[in-house]
């Protein structure tokens, strides 16, 4: 599972007040929903979109700091895809950086540098 932060001084409720109707729209019917972080995330078991065989997102909330973004997107083995399901898998990647956009305010190439700015930081001994 991976978390998102929004951009500073953004909250992920003001960027997506009905988390539910924004999964379900993008990525088709919840069917249940799954324990994380002590919040209640929503599962698409079936995605309308061959290329994924789960997705599991939501809003994690803390007491202590700004709610993120929970997503844990899994995909089919590319060699179960059938040739029409491939020509998915352009729609699948634009739908995933479409949705992380709208909730979190920041692009693929924003979101990688912040991840590569948490891990060279979590490596970094806190007394240098």
């Amino acid at each position: 599972m991976r978390e998102y932060k929004m951009r500073r001084g953004e909250h992920l409720h003001e960027r997506i007040p009905d988390m539910e109707e924004t999964i379900e729209s993008y990525f088709g019917e919840i069917t249940t929903t799954e324990e994380f972080g002590g919040s209640d995330l929503a599962v698409v078991e079936e995605p309308d979109n061959p290329v994924f065989e789960r997705i599991v997102a939501g809003t994690v909330t803390y007491s202590s700091k700004k709610d993120t973004l929970a997503v844990e997107f899994t995909e089919r083995d590319p060699a179960e895809l059938s040739p029409d399901d491939m020509e998915a898998a352009g729609e699948a990647i634009s739908m995933k950086n479409d949705f992380l956009l709208e909730a979190t305010g920041r692009d693929a190439k924003s979101r990688r540098k912040s991840i590569k700015n948490e891990v060279q930081n979590a490596d970094t001994p806190e007394n240098v």
